[in-house]
């Protein structure tokens, strides 16, 4: 971390009683007293997960620096408990990419905070790395950490994963619990494990959830033999988002390689569609912009030694505070959603998130069951939207290096608490592939240009959903 972070900004702060803890853990290991698997293994947590102790969390927002927690999240109760050691806090996009849409005009800054500053991408500093859990991904991929702990409404772990090269499993919604983490939506939001080898993320995602299960029995060869994986077709057309990206026929490339591989090993590859997701990704803003307002305020009353209680109390901050919050882009989603009011009960509410839901859950489970497939397969360009919507499991995994360096991701999704399943095929996946490959931090850093935000500027509250949804 000394000798990386001041480069890649993926870690806010360290734990200062980590070596401590180590040292108690290395005490139990030669009394003869082992946890398990995570025993005196260090991680790192992101921003935006309670952690009461001596480290902040606050989304890596300076509103909420010195703020205190009631507790730690049940998720890291769980990690302590088998003897993980919270080596510090993963740098974020603010507020897990939900203060502003100026990330899509500058996508170098969905890994910036006013605490952590721009999280660079470990294989090309002038890249992005994503968000919003773009420390936990660098941290990751760097080897900063043993593995990380990322969050997910919306592409936050699968995206970062992606193009850090690592894995990142959004596991089935509530999985995991919700408590203690700083929420955009219940409906949506989870954490989940990013680690440099599916054995990694199977162990973290045991342990994280509850009730806690193993899944390390599953983590054989020949997973793949005789399953039925779907090619999801529209999201291998890589002009789907738009004019594309320049790279992206790459990663469609590589993801097509990897379902050569996948039949390889036995598996029947079969063309799906789960559906366009601009059919409902406006009713997904909209009853995230309901939903952050009203689960923001609730959470911020949780809080101690703080003024800030509700989203109004966040955007006067940001305003008062703007050279140093409002730097490269403004708060226009904040603005927002400070404009919906009525969650639970507005009719336009229940109408947008039933849509949205509905719609995304009835794209994967009937393509599904109509072609008794065990998974389905996309290149990362950015498509979470399905699952995230749906609440399903999405897990990123790396399938190769692009020529100009920078890593290709594929994403492998299902139906609900699928998890075990995606688990065996993605570590027979990875055996076959060994796609994995150390980062080089080629390229150099390119500065995040002023926003302009500060000099008379009026912000709008005209935020609209990016294509590439990241928080």
């Amino acid at each position: 971390i000394q000798q990386l972070n001041p480069t890649l900004h993926a870690v806010i702060e360290t734990n200062p009683n980590a070596v401590s803890i180590a040292a108690g853990l290395d005490n139990e290991r030669r009394a003869g007293h082992v946890r398990g698997p995570l025993h005196g293994i260090p991680l790192l947590v992101k921003d935006n997960i309670a952690t009461l102790d001596n480290l902040q969390t606050t989304a890596g927002s300076l509103a909420l620096f010195g703020s205190q927690v009631p507790a730690d999240a049940p998720l890291v109760q769980n990690l302590r408990a088998a003897g993980a050691i919270i080596l510090g806090k993963a740098n974020l996009g603010e507020w897990a990419n939900f203060r502003d849409d100026e990330a899509e005009t500058y996508p170098l800054a969905v890994g910036w905070s006013a605490r952590g500053g721009s999280t660079n991408n470990a294989y090309d500093l002038s890249y992005t790395s994503w968000g919003s859990s773009s420390g936990s991904g660098a941290g990751a991929a760097a080897s900063l950490c043993a593995a990380a702990v990322g969050t997910e409404t919306d592409g936050s772990i699968t995206g970062p994963s992606a193009v850090e090269n690592v894995f990142g499993l959004k596991p089935t919604l509530g999985l995991i619990s919700q408590d203690g983490i700083v929420p955009i939506s219940h409906q949506q939001d989870t954490a989940g494990p990013m680690a440099r080898s599916v054995t990694d993320v199977a162990i973290l995602l045991g342990i994280m959830q509850s009730p806690q299960t193993d899944y390390t029995p599953l983590l054989q060869r020949r997973a793949l033999q005789g399953k039925r994986i779907g090619r999801d077709v529209r999201y291998f057309d890589y002009s789907y988002y738009g004019s594309g990206i320049p790279g992206d026929e790459e990663t469609v490339a590589f993801a097509n390689h990897a379902l050569d591989v996948m039949a390889s090993l036995g598996a029947t590859i079969v063309d799906t569609d789960t559906g366009d997701v601009f059919a409902y990704n406006g009713d997904e803003f909209t009853a995230l912009l309901y939903e952050f307002r009203a689960q923001i305020a609730d959470y911020l009353q949780s809080l101690n030694k703080t003024n800030m209680r509700t989203l109004a109390d966040l955007i006067a901050f940001d305003n008062t505070h703007c050279p140093q919050e409002l730097v490269y882009y403004d708060q226009d989603i904040f603005l927002l959603a400070e404009q919906f009011v009525g969650y639970p009960n507005d009719l336009n509410y229940i109408a947008a998130r039933s849509h949205a839901t509905s719609t995304a859950r009835a794209g994967i489970d009937n393509a599904m069951t109509a072609q008794n497939l065990d998974a389905i397969v996309a290149p990362h360009l950015t498509n979470s939207t399905g699952p995230a919507v749906a609440g399903y499991p999405n897990f990123s995994i790396p399938v190769g290096i692009r020529s100009s360096g920078r890593p290709a991701g594929m994403l492998m999704y299902s139906t609900a608490f699928h998890e075990a399943q995606l688990i065996a095929m993605a570590y027979d996946l990875e055996q076959a592939l060994n796609a994995r490959q150390q980062p080089k931090l080629l390229g150099a850093i390119t500065p995040i240009p002023n926003g302009g935000f500060c000099g008379g500027h009026q912000p709008q509250g005209k935020a609209h959903l990016p294509h590439g949804r990241i928080f």
